[in-house]
């Protein structure tokens, strides 16, 4: 095969394009009506009450944050399997990152962790559904409550993912939902906050235009109709209605793009039955998945060879594969943060040990088998076994 299979990209078709023309034919290129409709939609989709559209989702990160009251000496506990928007959003209220290890199963934070790392500091927790696979929410809340803490769950992966057949983006406090172009729908670049919370609604709505609001209710004076007060200091965080209207007509084909997702999954699933040297996604059953990755990690004490050297060979066959994720406090801005290796073991080893295969609506069949096919062969000419 000449043609590099990525591990995920964007499924555009002729009513997405359609969608964006009319907007540019239209009266308004950002600000507009098409934002609420999304963000209605969306709220509809996972069963909450309120969405707030973002540019993108480390900006929703942000805001959540924000209107969680985290500021300078809080603390918030977060996965270090993560992208670092996960965490930088922290260090954006100034607040301290505190990672808690990961569940070897499941490779979500682990509950059990999170108690540990509890201080008199500590403000909200933020609970990442790595992959697609929701957290263990029932316990993340339980903890929640006991200590007054607030969640702020990064379900980035996650866009039509159940716990325990509810809805993921109708459970914690607040919830974010990215839509970058790899993600389960696209506004190109995007995210999105949903809640259930009235007040955190109309402070992410401020939040994202600058602090700015223009209700009469909320305002100290009124000077006239054309009136509007900053009353806080906020971000141009805005999406424009060309992202919006695409995300309009994605979300209308998210269904199907969660189904051709699970198809792909269970066939990666069936194709690496009883081969010892990859082992497979973990899914409780009470979870639906909605398989933004489908990661493998490989058992390395089984292969002559390092992670490294399957990858490369795997790339070498036109597998686009890449690694989710290197730990965030490895990177060399949290090393001068004073983050050391070894604070979160599990998270560690898993990284040592994983592969992303391609994962997206439009992979074709054939595109499937191939990937299963040499996957197979890679690890089995590598493998102790022979």
């Amino acid at each position: 095969m000449s043609d590099m299979i990525p591990y995920g990209r964007q499924y555009i078709d002729k009513e997405d394009i359609n969608a964006v023309i009319s907007v540019l034919r239209g009266d308004f290129l950002t600000t507009g009506p098409s934002i609420e409709k999304f963000e209605d939609s969306v709220a509809k989709y996972v069963d909450a009450k309120y969405a707030v559209a973002f540019s993108s989702g480390t900006a929703a990160l942000h805001g959540a944050c924000y209107v969680a009251g985290i500021n300078e000496g809080d603390e918030v506990i977060t996965s270090p399997m993560t992208f670092a928007a996960s965490s930088n959003c922290i260090l954006y209220q100034k607040a301290t990152p505190i990672f808690a290890d990961i569940d070897k199963r499941t490779n979500n934070i682990d509950p059990v962790e999170i108690k540990k790392n509890i201080s008199d500091y500590t403000k909200a927790i933020i609970p990442v559904d790595f992959t697609g696979q929701p957290c263990d929410l029932d316990e993340i809340v339980k903890i929640a409550k006991n200590h007054d803490l607030i969640i702020i769950e990064d379900a980035a992966h996650a866009l039509g993912a159940t716990y325990k057949n509810r809805k993921i983006g109708s459970i914690s406090d607040m919830t974010m939902f990215s839509f970058h172009p790899v993600k389960h729908i696209t506004t190109g670049e995007g995210g999105i906050i949903t809640t259930n919370n009235r007040e955190y609604y109309e402070k992410l709505l401020a939040f994202r235009s600058h602090g700015i609001t223009r209700d009469r209710s909320k305002l100290s004076e009124d000077h006239g109709p054309w009136y509007y007060e900053m009353q806080f200091l906020g971000y141009n965080y805005r999406m424009t209605d060309l992202q919006a209207a695409l995300g309009i007509s994605q979300i209308n084909k998210s269904d199907y793009f969660l189904k051709r997702r699970t198809e792909i999954a269970n066939k990666y699933n069936q194709g690496f039955t009883n081969i010892p040297e990859v082992e497979r996604p973990y899914r409780p059953e009470f979870n639906s998945n909605s398989w933004h990755l489908y990661v493998i990690r490989l058992r390395l004490e089984k292969l002559k060879v390092d992670r490294k050297t399957i990858f490369e060979e795997l790339r070498n066959k036109s597998i686009g594969v890449n690694v989710h994720y290197i730990p965030v406090y490895y990177q060399p801005y949290y090393k001068e943060l004073d983050y050391k290796k070894g604070i979160c073991p599990n998270a560690e080893s898993l990284y040592e040990e994983i592969i992303s295969l391609p994962l997206f609506p439009s992979m074709t069949d054939a595109d499937i088998k191939y990937v299963i096919e040499t996957v197979k062969d890679t690890v089995l000419r590598f493998s102790i076994r022979g």
